[in-house]
């Protein structure tokens, strides 16, 4: 139903072994047939047209350059310089947008994309918090690429917050004919808390907690 590339620690390498295994003809069959791909990070620049390493940081050979599974309009070049940021972000694209974003950024390189693509989602300052989701700043410009069924964005946790996924578990069901249900959207950091409160529930029923107490005291 669906393919999630993911992040990775060297996108060539894995890029080459994707292809090595012929992992890459079957995501490019996949797409071709209208089935939808999703790239994150190091899987997003892998989605795009061209990688070029001109200073030798990602590969270690200076100039070198790979072709990309060429299903986003994108080029990515890489550099000695390492982004890392805290993103707050609104999705922009089809069956996602308007859904919020909160997650991060850690990644080398930068992925230019062309005019005429459309941009995954709208970065924005940190503005006021409150929850999961601070009320968004001004926009700090435009993250990712979309093609069709094809998504690219350098934002981890993206499904964190619960509203993407929502979108995106009803994208799936709507291409399968499936009947849409009403569903609960939980964010991660509400589900933690609920499975760290099962969790201490469970140690306070099997332990002889006077007992530990008496200990410690």
């Amino acid at each position: 139903d669906l393919i999630i590339l993911p992040g990775t620690k060297n996108t060539m390498d894995d890029l080459s072994w994707l292809r090595s295994v012929g992992l890459e003809t079957l995501i490019i069959k996949h797409a071709s047939a209208s089935g939808p791909v999703l790239g994150i990070c190091g899987g997003y620049q892998m989605l795009g047209d061209l990688l070029t390493d001109p200073e030798g940081s990602e590969s270690g050979k200076a100039g070198h350059e790979m072709r990309g599974l060429g299903l986003l309009p994108v080029t990515t070049v890489f550099g000695a310089d390492k982004i890392r940021r805290q993103v707050e972000a609104q999705a922009t694209c089809g069956a996602f947008a308007g859904a919020r974003i909160t997650g991060y950024e850690i990644h080398m390189g930068r992925t230019e994309v062309r005019p005429e693509a459309a941009a995954f989602a709208e970065r924005y300052e940190d503005g006021k918090k409150s929850g999961m989701l601070s009320a968004l700043g001004a926009s700090s410009g435009q993250d990712g690429c979309v093609s069709g069924n094809v998504f690219g964005t350098y934002i981890h946790g993206l499904f964190d917050s619960g509203e993407l996924t929502d979108r995106l578990a009803r994208y799936l069901m709507s291409r399968k004919g499936m009947e849409q249900i009403d569903m609960r959207v939980e964010s991660r950091a509400s589900y933690k808390e609920r499975q760290y409160a099962r969790l201490a529930d469970i140690v306070r029923h099997s332990l002889d907690m006077e007992a530990v107490y008496r200990a410690l005291r």
